[in-house]
């Protein structure tokens, strides 16, 4: 991350504000440290602005919470990141499906295997 992105992420207050646990981010699956990590390294590399991302992932915070629903940070930040890039042209929405396919197969297979490890 850029000093730039370190600052911008640390002025994520309110609905935005990152989870953390003693200052330290916190992410419940390795999806959720992928999809961060992939959203700071194109903002980094100048695909879109923090704050266009900011505001939307605030917009889908708060519709959630108004709707009474819980809020799950990461898929909220999941589909906020994925309209940025669909709306920005950067990839399409058939695209996205199609990794999320292959992502899901191949959690799917490394946890299975990792199943299959311990039960020797």
């Amino acid at each position: 991350m850029t000093a730039t992105t370190d600052a911008r992420i640390a002025m994520m207050d309110d609905l935005t504000a990152l989870p953390r646990k003693n200052g330290e981010l916190v992410f419940n699956a390795p999806w959720e440290g992928r999809i961060f990590g992939l959203a700071v390294a194109l903002n980094d590399a100048g695909a879109f602005e923090w704050d266009a991302f900011r505001d939307r992932l605030k917009a889908s915070i708060a519709t959630t919470e108004s709707a009474g629903k819980s809020i799950d940070y990461y898929e909220l930040w999941l589909q906020s990141f994925e309209s940025l890039l669909v709306d920005r042209g950067l990839v399409t929405r058939d695209e996205l499906d199609r990794q999320t396919e292959a992502c899901a197969a191949e959690d799917e297979e490394a946890e299975h295997h990792h199943e299959h490890e311990h039960q020797h």
